[in-house]
């Protein structure tokens, strides 16, 4: 990219007020979150980690119709007030157990202590610690993605830390200080794709397609999904977390915006998959047949976007029942009334997440395709903006034009 001194100026001048910006307006907006101090006990904050010393007694026990092992274990206290402490489990005797088999010394628990009255601390089981198989996991998917993608693949990871920083950092903590969850759900989605677009795929005129295409689908998908959250009197009160959330003291959520803002950020990955390879076909039909008018390339990227679209669309529906599956097993076992079934908040608040997901993917294919089809066309026509928009495709990928 070739800038001439009078634009090296101007693009140095525009960044320096984008940074007086961010540091009197943005960063003490994005980062100067104070949560207020949780009055009572969070989830999963009464548990301590703890290690299985000696198996003290193992065999069967029959609960009701429920036979099944148990055991009674020593186990270590790994950290906390009793840290050292070595204290007894009962593990199956008194309560059905899960699948987690036998444990043996040297396995991991986290365990809830209680003081009685007489000073007798007692454990209780809750549940197995899972780290060791999750950080291999964690490490197989970066190994796999760096060995595939290589320098791309390591973009994309710091685009997936980036997203994660922005959810927990950003999203999460203005939703729990009583924001609008629609509005900050917007702004989180915004600066994540641009960001994580651009990270991954640089500065081109392939990515803008891409960013541009999902701003204006994420609107049209975030409309459609208040405008039948409304119509169905959908109030978000389906959730069980989210009627939990209502139960903490000193939280006050919008349990309906909340919903909505879930289904902005759930269409999000699958968008993101769609607008960008949509963007980066229509790049190349035009880098193929230059002589393509507007009409014809737009048809062509049409055509590959309704196969995708087909195949995106039956992927988002499997994800959301998957998910749902237990919940669907529990309605259809306990009630044969399919019609109230279908009707229930539960269902209903999947049901439109689903359909209104699907209608955003489907929206997507146009509108990305036409965003692309006239960037790819007439970007020699933006005169001296042109240079600053970067090349019209990434190192590696080939140009369909270029830069005088």
């Amino acid at each position: 990219m070739n800038l001439s001194l009078e634009q090296r100026l101007l693009l140095i001048a525009l960044l320096v007020i984008a940074g007086l910006v961010f540091a009197i307006w943005g960063a003490p907006y994005f980062f100067g979150v104070t949560l207020p101090t949780p009055s009572g006990a969070g989830f999963g904050s009464e548990t301590v980690r703890a290690q299985v010393e000696t198996v003290l007694e193992e065999g069967t026990v029959t609960l009701g119709e429920v036979t099944q092992p148990y055991q009674r274990l020593r186990v270590r206290i790994l950290e906390g007030e009793y840290e050292g402490v070595l204290v007894e489990l009962d593990y199956g005797r008194q309560q059905v157990r899960g699948e987690l088999g036998v444990f043996r010394p040297g396995d991991e628990l986290f365990i809830v202590l209680d003081l009685r009255p007489d000073h007798q601390l007692v454990a209780y089981f809750a549940d197995y610690v899972r780290w060791r198989p999750l950080l291999t996991l964690l490490g197989l998917f970066i190994v796999s993605i760096l060995f595939i993608s290589r320098w791309k693949g390591l973009r994309s990871l710091l685009a997936l830390a980036f997203s994660l920083l922005v959810i927990t950092g950003y999203i999460l903590p203005h939703i729990l200080l009583g924001e609008d969850p629609v509005r900050v759900s917007l702004i989180g989605a915004g600066i994540l794709l641009g960001v994580t677009l651009y990270l991954t795929y640089g500065w081109t005129l392939k990515t803008h397609a891409a960013v541009l295409s999902m701003l204006v689908v994420l609107v049209v998908t975030g409309g459609l999904a208040w405008l039948f959250v409304v119509l169905a009197r959908l109030t978000g009160y389906g959730d069980e977390s989210a009627l939990f959330l209502l139960q903490l003291p000193g939280v006050h959520i919008n349990l309906r915006g909340l919903l909505l803002g879930g289904m902005i950020i759930g269409a999000l990955g699958v968008l993101d998959d769609l607008v960008t390879t949509q963007a980066a076909a229509v790049f190349e039909l035009h880098a193929a047949n230059p002589s393509l008018g507007l009409r014809q390339l737009f048809g062509a990227g049409l055509r590959i976007g309704q196969d995708h679209v087909a195949a995106t669309v039956n992927t988002l529906v499997l994800a959301y029942a998957g998910t749902s599956l237990p919940m669907l097993l529990l309605f259809t076992v306990g009630s044969r009334n399919y019609l109230y079934l279908v009707n229930s908040a539960v269902v209903a608040e999947e049901i439109v997440r689903t359909l209104v997901g699907s209608l955003g993917l489907i929206a997507a294919v146009p509108i990305s395709t036409l965003i692309a089809a006239l960037l790819a066309l007439y970007h020699p026509r933006l005169g001296a903006l042109r240079p600053f928009l970067g090349p019209v495709r990434g190192h590696g990928e080939g140009e369909s034009g270029h830069l005088h």
